[in-house]
């Protein structure tokens, strides 16, 4: 299983994920911003951060995959991952992003292909938080009742379990959820759940069983 887990965009070590790689194909998967609306998310993009743009700086060939074609159609969605090299997952609402992978069957199909080898995994903030196994104490940092329209309304707590910890991002750093994290690792350490909290620029790779934090 290869995973590359940010806490802010691509982090510090891009060098570290273009080692994962066996090729240059990415999807982009934006579905934790679907409570935004169309003209705010191209703004975003346009002024803040467009990460078509940092991939194709590291000669890489992005593709934005939306996850919302594929509610119900799970079989379609393997195969379309499949002709990726990497998955790549964004952050926004940890549980808005949660529930369109369970609509879509991302959940269980993204696991099938990183357990045979055949996609890599990365994402920063929702996107690394959903690869833990609990999205509890992450109420602390996202509103879990934040549902877009023609999304199931039910809550999911479990995550996807690629890591046995959860990840906290953007901990003591310069980011306006920067408060908010230090009240979920606050929530964590009290329960003694299993969490890392990362710093803007903090990554961590795995590969196989072997894991490191790459700051």
């Amino acid at each position: 299983m290869r995973l590359y887990l940010s806490s802010e965009r691509l982090g510090e070590r891009a060098g570290a994920l273009l080692a994962i790689l066996s090729g240059k194909r990415v999807a982009v998967i934006a579905n934790g911003y679907d409570h935004r609306d169309a003209m705010a998310r191209e703004i975003y993009r346009a002024e803040i951060y467009d990460p078509m743009a940092e991939f194709r700086a590291l000669g890489l060939e992005p593709r934005e995959l939306d996850l919302r074609a594929y509610f119900g159609d799970p079989q379609s969605l393997k195969a379309r991952l499949r002709t990726f090299d990497l998955v790549w997952v964004m952050g926004g609402n940890s549980f808005i992003l949660r529930r369109a992978m369970r609509a879509s069957g991302f959940d269980r199909v993204i696991r099938e292909l990183l357990e045979a080898d055949a996609v890599a995994y990365g994402g920063y903030a929702a996107g690394a938080v959903v690869a833990g196994p609990t999205l509890r104490g992450l109420e602390l940092m996202d509103d879990p009742f934040d549902c877009p329209d023609g999304y199931d309304e039910s809550l999911v707590w479990t995550g996807l379990g690629l890591t046995p910890f959860t990840i906290v991002p953007h901990y003591r750093s310069l980011h306006p959820e920067a408060a908010a994290a230090e009240r979920v690792v606050s929530y964590m350490a009290a329960r003694k759940a299993r969490y890392r909290a990362l710093s803007d620029g903090e990554v961590i790779v795995r590969v196989g069983t072997l894991e490191r934090l790459a700051s």
